[in-house]
């Protein structure tokens, strides 16, 4: 068992040097003791190869590039990244993340392609739609999402696999613009009464929360967040065309 844990551990250390390795020693001993038999997931069956520190990692890594795209680093971002942290995996665990991630910011060079592929290879297509909102949001956090944020966002997508249209429409949910609730619906504004109900049916189901049961609430959060955007866009177009 314990000579399984060193292999872990040695292989973390060729990946993550210096003071990552004790944040990913410090989760691996943790969701060890945490679980019965194995390391404890947050996903389901189909990204079973995906341990919660490597995860939780990549995921900061991932938030590092959204915040250092502006050429700043914004307290209100990084507040925001604490905030979600807190939420989704506790004070004490959050803390010890948060200050690994400073270390990250400031010493590791992060390669949004490498992590995209990681994570496009072993999650499903909603988890990753997630991820993109959670980038999303805290770029916003500072009351702005600049055209440089907004490029590093569209790169991550590129990279994780989703679709254009998908990236417009979360990016719409953080936008104001005339077509917005069509983007939100990804479909145009010629559509059909028909089109549009079918859309919102499609959109629905595509970020209905139970999709992400399997995530920790923080997560669970955002997916509600993206069906409330879906419901509200159609409820907007309805309103416009007199339905």
């Amino acid at each position: 068992m314990f000579k399984w844990i060193l292999a872990v551990l040695g292989y973390a250390f060729m990946r993550y040097p210096g003071a990552i390795l004790g944040f990913i020693v410090g989760t691996l001993i943790d969701n060890w003791n945490r679980s019965s038999g194995g390391f404890k997931t947050v996903f389901g069956a189909e990204e079973s190869r995906v341990s919660p520190g490597d995860f939780e990692l990549n995921l900061l890594s991932l938030a590092s590039i959204v915040i250092k795209a502006d050429g700043k680093v914004s307290q209100t971002e990084l507040d925001y990244v604490r905030a979600y942290f807190v939420q989704s995996y506790g004070k004490e665990r959050a803390n010890a993340t948060f200050r690994t991630f400073n270390e990250v910011i400031k010493k590791r060079e992060i390669s949004a392609q490498r992590i995209g592929l990681y994570l496009q290879q072993r999650t499903r297509y909603e988890v990753r739609l997630q991820i993109l909102h959670f980038l999303f949001s805290i770029a916003q956090a500072d009351g702005n999402i600049s055209d440089s944020e907004l490029g590093s966002l569209s790169e991550i997508a590129r990279y994780l696999k989703l679709t254009n249209r998908d990236f417009e429409s979360i990016k719409a949910m953080f936008f104001k613009s005339a077509d917005n609730a069509y983007k939100i619906l990804e479909i145009d504004k010629s559509a059909t009464d028909a089109e549009v109900k079918k859309a919102f049916r499609t959109m629905a189901k595509k970020y209905h929360p139970d999709k992400l049961q399997h995530m920790d609430e923080a997560y669970q959060k955002g997916a509600q967040e993206k069906f409330t955007k879906v419901q509200e866009a159609y409820e907007q177009i309805q309103k416009e065309r007199g339905l």
